[in-house]
């Protein structure tokens, strides 16, 4: 099977990360785990070959994202939240996609699919901006804020991202279409989160994301 590197940003406490790391480095499919933290904590983890921990130097989820990829050597990485919301098992389905796709998309709302993390006004906007982005930016996701993804790293250093907030989410899947990049998506069940809190604002947040929606899309029709 083909391993992979996991980029884990963390913002959440540390001490929410022991357990959820210790589970990681158990799985076969994992290469390594490149633990991207918001300051240095290295003396609290048990080293370990399969573990790399960088320090985030710019502030935010799009650039603890980025900067973990840019230290991944890995043919195939995978953003893999802090927060235990995400399901480890999916990943020896979303690697055996990887022969056809250099980009596979975990989804919360395909069939079959779920989440125990949402609330009315997050899946509500989640649905209104994944159509947003199948209608304006021609993104063919159900689930367009869903980072759980694994990437060809390369190709994935090739979009040269600039988001550095949570704008990340709609520059990412926008800029793999406009690539012409393969992808695809698998029905995946997010968890209700066991570290950490939601750091995300509904209103604050959704209005960035809604104007980088507006922004890609200008970009589209303008073909800047």
């Amino acid at each position: 099977m083909q391993k992979v590197n996991l980029v884990v940003p963390a913002k959440e406490k540390i001490e929410n990360l022991f357990g959820l790391i210790n589970s990681l480095l158990k799985r076969k499919e994992i290469n390594k785990i490149i633990l991207v933290l918001s300051e240095k904590n290295e003396k609290k983890f048990i080293k370990n070959k399969k573990l790399k921990i960088i320090v985030q130097k710019k502030p935010g989820y799009g650039s603890a994202i980025t900067e973990g990829f840019k230290a991944s050597k890995s043919k195939f990485s995978c953003i893999f939240n802090a927060d235990g919301s995400f399901n480890a098992n999916d990943l020896p389905k979303m690697i055996k996609l990887t022969n056809k796709n250099d980009f596979v998309f975990a989804s919360r709302y395909l069939k079959g699919a779920g989440s125990d993390d949402d609330n009315l006004i997050t899946l509500i906007g989640n649905f209104v901006f994944s159509l947003m982005g199948r209608i304006m930016l021609n993104v063919k996701l159900s689930d367009i804020l869903y980072t759980f993804v694994l990437c060809n790293t390369k190709k994935f250093k090739m979009l040269n991202i600039i988001s550095q907030d949570f704008r990340f989410c709609i520059e990412f899947p926008y800029k793999v279409e406009q690539n012409k990049f393969k992808y695809s998506e698998i029905k995946s069940k997010e968890f209700k989160r066991k570290f950490g809190k939601k750091n995300v604002n509904e209103f604050k947040d959704g209005f960035l994301i809604l104007t980088e929606v507006i922004k890609c899309f200008l970009k589209k029709i303008t073909k800047i």
